[in-house]
């Protein structure tokens, strides 16, 4: 059975071409292995192009989508699944639930604020599941840069920026991604014996 994958990216295509052809690639590459993606619902932007991309290659897609955004138009009528929801935090709540790894594309202001919650609830220990950066085009660079000094500073600790797994190959992201998830499952398995 293949994982179960929460990807969290803009709901616009970004200036270059490069982010929609990531986005292209890494959703044919989830559809293939024949994992289940959980995004937030939309059919626009780079969150469109990815959900089109995992449906055509087969695989299921579920998305949770504000009733807000509904109302916009901007939901993804095509999906396996679509849950509509009242609030943002019941969506990232039903978004998370279940997943086994969490993936970033490129974003705005709601993609970075999904990535470090669950880069702090990993931190926190809420869960163990393996957490990714698809870097197109240098993309989160600046991002690792910050980090770097705030690892300097002395807030962030080398451990807490190690959580997280930068590449721009979609397909060498993935195999990181399932290693890790496999490593969690064995961890969590452990536990329950």
């Amino acid at each position: 059975m293949g994982l179960r994958v929460c990807v969290y990216c803009g709901s616009r295509d970004g200036t270059r071409a490069a982010y929609l052809e990531a986005a292209q690639r890494i959703g044919t590459s989830i559809g293939r292995r024949g994992w289940h993606m959980v995004y937030g619902g939309g059919r626009v932007g780079l969150m469109g192009r990815v959900a089109d991309a995992v449906l055509a290659a087969g695989a299921a897609v579920t998305g949770v989508i504000p009733e807000s955004l509904m109302r916009r138009e901007v939901g993804h009528t095509g999906l396996t699944q679509l849950h509509v929801v009242t609030t943002m935090h019941e969506r990232k709540h039903l978004m998370a639930q279940g997943c086994d790894a969490f993936i970033a594309l490129p974003g705005g202001i709601g993609t970075f604020e999904e990535l470090f919650e669950v880069w702090s609830w990993r931190h926190l220990g809420y869960h163990d599941q393996p957490i990714g950066l698809l870097d197109t085009a240098g993309y989160f660079q600046p991002l690792v840069s910050m980090m770097a000094q705030a690892i300097e500073s002395g807030f962030v600790t080398r451990e807490q920026l190690d959580m997280v797994r930068v590449s721009a190959d979609p397909e060498a992201l993935l195999d990181a991604i399932e290693q890790q998830a496999a490593l969690a499952t064995a961890r969590d398995d452990l536990r329950r014996i």
